[in-house]
């Protein structure tokens, strides 16, 4: 029997505001009707791949009822929220009275069965205090030495453990030397929303806890009427990569540091020094977007021009606000990760001025490694 289920969850909270994302889908109960020696073979661990969470490509909608408790169990809020059409929930709370008190989240599903109230679980809410410290990831060639360029290159990332792809060892050395630092972990992949339970996998393998890992959501692109991406954004990176820096930014509000880390295989390194425009240059929204609009990483169409452009906005409102109260600007560190043994990065002329910022370091996989030294 099917019923709600949480895929992913992530709550944010700062002295502000408590920020909550969230995907939900229908899922079956996987425990129920197995038989004693299947219930015996769950017991050994084994890595997942993708293409078992193929279901995840159905899409629905859903409400639910967020709660907040005190260390002593006391309620400190009660609101109830609909996902988009995607089973996509994403708000944020500010933090006034006996708000401030919370320290569980318990949430419910109220809208697929009606008078009846769903548990989907208990949440610890990411606390991202001052001084505000974050570390953003990209997966794919930075971390793992995926590989997408063929059609049996795909088919092995959808019927594989993600462990049995090249690791990218000083990659994972330095997001552990950043999260031992303090950093709180954010990943960033393009690779489908499905891929997360395998990814999650892999991650809590090489002991990165993250519970922020960001996807591209494939049911945007192929939705007609309510996606933010279209079909083009399946090759180019710029507008979800950036959007998603946006959103993490906008969900744990301007931090003191940042770390960017990525490879020099697409489009990161532009994507970084916009964000790092943003955030160290007094430009108007519009200015920004109209640099960017330019580029062909870019290239949004007439309904991501609005989208994009309005959290912009926002990012820019949260600069100004952290200068009233004479806060320094973020500190911000770029690690690109070589494609060859480059030394240099070229990039358009208009993000230049930031390009200080990169630093760029040999990162070889494991497999080349071997083949090196043998």
């Amino acid at each position: 029997m099917k019923r709600p289920h949480l895929v992913n969850f992530l709550a944010i909270m700062t002295e502000e505001s408590l920020a909550i994302r969230a995907s939900m889908t229908m899922k079956d109960n996987p425990l129920l009707n197995l038989t004693l020696q299947e219930h015996k073979e769950l017991a050994v661990l084994a890595p997942k791949f993708p293409i078992q969470a193929y279901k995840l490509l159905s899409a629905h909608r859903f409400t639910i009822l967020v709660i907040g408790l005190s260390k002593e169990h006391t309620e400190t809020f009660r609101k109830t929220f609909e996902s988009d059409a995607f089973g996509h929930i994403s708000f944020k709370i500010p933090l006034i009275g006996t708000k401030k008190e919370t320290e569980v989240l318990q949430i419910y599903e109220i809208g697929h069965s009606s008078g009846l109230q769903l548990i989907l679980g208990n949440y610890l809410p990411l606390k991202v205090y001052s001084p505000k410290k974050i570390v953003i990831c990209d997966f794919d060639k930075t971390l793992v030495d995926t590989r997408y360029s063929s059609t049996r290159e795909v088919y092995d990332s959808l019927t594989k453990a993600i462990s049995e792809f090249p690791t990218i060892p000083k990659s994972l050395e330095m997001l552990h030397e950043s999260i031992n630092k303090g950093y709180h972990p954010f990943i960033l992949s393009a690779s489908p929303h499905f891929y997360e339970e395998a990814m999650r996998d892999w991650l809590y393998q090489k002991k990165v806890y993250s519970s922020g890992i960001f996807l591209k959501d494939y049911r945007h692109i192929l939705s007609l009427f309510e996606g933010e991406l279209s079909p083009k954004d399946i090759k180019l990176q710029g507008l979800y990569k950036l959007g998603h820096l946006l959103d993490i930014l906008l969900m744990t509000g301007l931090p003191d540091e940042i770390v960017l880390m990525g490879d020099n295989f697409e489009s990161d390194p532009i994507i970084y020094l916009a964000l790092a425009k943003m955030l160290r240059e007094d430009l108007e929204p519009w200015y920004i977007w109209k640099l960017l609009k330019a580029q062909k990483a870019f290239r949004p169409s007439r309904r991501q021009n609005s989208q994009f452009l309005n959290k912009i906005y926002q990012l820019t409102n949260l600069v100004a606000q952290h200068d009233k109260k004479n806060k320094s600007r973020p500190m911000i560190k770029i690690f690109i990760r070589k494609k060859a043994s480059e030394t240099d990065i070229n990039v358009p002329d208009e993000f230049s001025t930031q390009r200080h910022l990169i630093q760029l370091y040999d990162g070889p996989s494991k497999k080349e490694e071997a083949e090196a030294s043998a």
